[in-house]
């Protein structure tokens, strides 16, 4: 065994190895039961699309100048990223807590950003797979048209809404006690944000003052940006919707890292 000089710091500025460990760790717990994580999620995405093209007339109404269906196949695909991406952050530290084991994360040789990098960036990896099953899915649905007409648009809007969902889970998991508290989180600030998000309409054809109100929630913009990506029109600017959630994401990223460096919720 080789000691470093003294001084000399053992692992310099960023701990990759710890990091990354934490990392493969987050991302092996879900993908153990990938059934329940990721196919599971597209198939109820899918019968998201199958009912509300069946209950809307999907097949003669269009939206924005595109077909029903294939207007509101990118809002599914991204919504269902974004949710998974919070199932999985919010349930990481609140297990460890519940179970006892919060030193495991606490503990190891990482910093406070590696610790956050290492949580968010597992939530992301999971919103990614989930968003390929539901796209793989959705390929095979006749009458959905979901090639993608701007590549880096789907990429800026799903990685950041995928980290602000993981972002707002990792809050989540160092605010609650117990299960309650993360359901109460996606039932009532979660689902109500993507449901009103303008995935299956768009805002305007809505009075001035629901638009408006729309305009405040950031799932809208994921949204929006998202469909870009594939049909390349949408009812937001664009540049505007990727300002606005980057500074969302800087926003949450900041309250993520103070919090638990001061060990709010984490440490008695």
């Amino acid at each position: 065994m080789t000691l470093s000089p003294p001084g000399v710091p053992v692992i310099p500025f960023v701990n990759w190895g710890g990091m990354t460990a934490l990392y493969v760790k987050e991302v092996r717990r879900f993908f153990k039961v990938q059934l329940q994580t990721i196919w599971a999620p597209a198939i109820t995405t899918l019968l998201f699309l199958v009912i509300f093209t069946v209950a809307l007339g999907g097949g003669e109404r269009t939206v924005l100048g595109r077909p029903f269906a294939t207007f509101v196949a990118p809002g599914l695909i991204v919504m269902g990223m974004m949710q998974n991406a919070f199932a999985n952050a919010s349930f990481s530290l609140l297990v460890g807590k519940m179970q006892g084991t919060i030193v495991d994360y606490l503990m190891p040789p990482l910093s406070t950003g590696e610790l956050v990098a290492g949580l968010v960036g597992a939530a992301v990896t999971r919103a990614i797979l989930v968003g390929f099953a539901v796209w793989l899915a959705m390929a095979f649905w006749p009458g959905v048209q979901i090639v993608p007409h701007h590549p880096l648009a789907l990429i800026w809007f799903g990685l950041l809404g995928a980290s602000m969902l993981g972002f707002l889970g990792l809050l989540t998991s160092i605010w609650a006690d117990k299960f309650d508290h993360a359901a109460a989180v996606t039932n009532f600030v979660v689902a109500p944000l993507s449901l009103l998000s303008g995935t299956f309409y768009s805002i305007d054809s809505l009075h001035g003052v629901f638009q408006t109100l729309s305009h405040l929630n950031p799932f809208f913009y994921v949204i929006s940006g998202f469909r870009y990506g594939f049909i390349g029109t949408t009812d937001s600017p664009v540049l505007l919707g990727g300002l606005v959630l980057l500074g969302v994401n800087v926003a949450l990223g900041a309250l993520c890292y103070t919090l638990i460096r001061k060990g709010w919720r984490l440490k008695s």
